[in-house]
């Protein structure tokens, strides 16, 4: 079997292709290492005999143009992602990533496997005008409340990608499932996201500890139990065609209740203190997993706090990503 990785020395994408290796696949990963390319746990991977990297513009097509075809299953992981680069420049979000899933759709052939990675983000307008439930299916109204608000740029290029896919892959005689990430952590995603945020502001010592947003509510799910669950939807062909939540229903929490945990599993003594949650911050997310679970009977494995744990750790060991 061979699976191409699209954007796979990435945080899910590298995670991936390990899983990957495990199942006996050759991996090919392409990615622009714009990330950085000092990368201990990449440079484990590349030594691997079934493993072929590949430094590439995802952006120019003719990056597509080079690849061979006869893939069995194809994962469109590239993007801009994170808070700050949504809010620093959204334009560069929209470009990127609706130029890396059209370049990709123009070049995909009949009979091959694509699997298009989204975001639970396109609800967050819904459930900001209350018209959205939590938890929350994939059938609901996606709405894009203020479309000059920066934060929006990030799902408006999403939903054009899963759009494009599921429409072209019909007329085409490919099959794209669609993935939705909701609040996936784990070790090696960076420093942006709240878990390797805490875990590292725990580590140098911060003392009152300030939390924004602390009554917010989220549903976490560990890296390993969303590349479980990406594995199972490729390997059913009942999910071609369909949107498909990936995440952890199981131990939804709050934020403040997040920031106690990460102060045990830190041993620290350090004094929490609540602030205002960021501007555009939707109040909770939490993804109904019916369909996952009809599809591929996935149930998450990885418990909030063994998760939490091991990307303590895992940043403990690397420190703060350069």
């Amino acid at each position: 079997m061979n699976a191409l990785l699209l954007g796979g020395a990435g945080f899910i994408g590298l995670h991936l292709a390990r899983r990957l290796v495990a199942d006996g696949f050759a991996v090919t990963i392409v990615d622009d290492f714009s990330r950085g390319r000092q990368d201990t746990d990449l440079d484990a991977l590349r030594a691997h005999p079934s493993v072929n990297v590949v430094s590439a513009d995802l952006t120019d097509p003719q990056t597509y143009a080079d690849l061979p075809h006869g893939w069995d299953q194809i994962y469109l992981l590239a993007a801009v992602v994170g808070v700050r680069n949504v809010q620093q420049d959204p334009a560069r979000v929209v470009r990127v990533n609706t130029l890396v899933a059209m370049h990709l759709l123009d070049w995909v052939a009949p009979g091959e496997r694509v699997f298009f990675a989204s975001t639970s983000e396109v609800y967050a307008g819904g459930v900001d005008a209350g018209v959205v439930d939590v938890p929350t299916a994939e059938d609901v109204p996606t709405m894009i409340s203020d479309i000059t608000a920066p934060r929006f740029a990030y799902a408006v290029s999403k939903l054009v990608g899963e759009a494009a896919f599921l429409h072209t892959s019909r007329a085409r005689g490919f099959d794209a499932v669609v993935g939705r990430f909701h609040n996936v952590y784990g070790p090696r995603m960076g420093a942006d996201h709240v878990v390797p945020e805490m875990s590292l502001r725990a580590q140098a010592g911060e003392n009152p500890f300030l939390v924004p947003g602390a009554d917010q509510f989220r549903a976490f799910c560990h890296v390993d139990d969303a590349v479980e669950a990406m594995v199972r939807l490729m390997a059913t062909p009942e999910a071609a065609g369909q949107i498909v939540h990936i995440g952890n229903d199981r131990e939804e929490t709050n934020i403040g209740d997040l920031a106690a945990l990460v102060r045990r599993v830190a041993a620290a003594g350090f004094t929490i203190e609540a602030t205002p949650a960021p501007p555009g911050s939707v109040r909770r997310r939490c993804p109904d997993l019916s369909r996952l679970r009809s599809l591929t009977g996935f149930e998450p494995k990885v418990t909030l706090e063994e998760g939490v744990r091991s990307t303590f750790e895992w940043y403990a060991r690397h420190g703060r990503p350069s």
